[in-house]
């Protein structure tokens, strides 16, 4: 994820598939649909939601691949699609909060087998129920930097907006995520496992 355009081999499966190569567009969905179902499972809240929205984000990217500037990284282009969607999908349903007091108390456990992955199953169910409470404009920056890796740089190219409104808002979405762990009783150590 380093540079600037697609690699060749991208490039090639990229205007392979402008030309209407199907098999071309299906290996670029399969390089990205990872990284646009757990943007769009982290965003959306809902396995059920994150399929459907992926696959709306691919008939997207397919329609728009004419429009695809190659000085820009495939992958950027790709998410700020996702990130648009995902924000769209928001906006239209006003996601509904899960209250605080349904969320189970964390998992401390460090124990191995079924029994922990059940923990970290709940675990991850947690974050993403504390995830659903922040604002939109603090979602967005935090899932693709902490999940998907992304530079301040890299964030504010896809949401449109200057870098240091990407690191204020990074800035203010950890401490608001900081308070609803304390609400929940939960030390603010545990960030360090969001």
């Amino acid at each position: 994820m380093v540079g600037h355009g697609p690699g060749a081999d991208e490039a090639l499966l990229i205007v392979r598939s402008r030309e209407g190569d199907q098999d071309a567009f299906r290996e670029l969905v399969e390089r990205y649909q990872g990284a646009v179902y757990n943007l769009a499972y982290r965003m959306l809240g809902g396995a059920e939601e994150a399929e459907d929205a992926a696959q709306e984000i691919f008939v997207r990217v397919y329609r728009q691949l004419a429009r695809y500037d190659a000085s820009r990284r495939f992958s950027t282009w790709v998410l700020a699609i996702a990130t648009n969607h995902c924000i769209d999908q928001l906006r239209r349903r006003r996601l509904q909060l899960v209250p605080l007091e349904d969320v189970v108390p964390w998992a401390r456990s460090r124990e191995a087998g079924p029994e922990r992955e059940a923990l970290d199953r709940e675990s991850r169910d947690e974050v993403q129920a504390l995830l659903s409470r922040l604002p939109e404009k603090y979602r967005a920056p935090l899932i693709l930097r902490y999940w998907q890796d992304l530079s301040c740089a890299e964030i504010a190219e896809i949401l449109s907006v200057p870098e240091g409104t990407v690191k204020t808002q990074l800035h203010r979405a950890r401490k608001a995520l900081g308070r609803l762990m304390e609400e929940q009783g939960e030390p603010q150590d545990a960030l360090s496992r969001v």
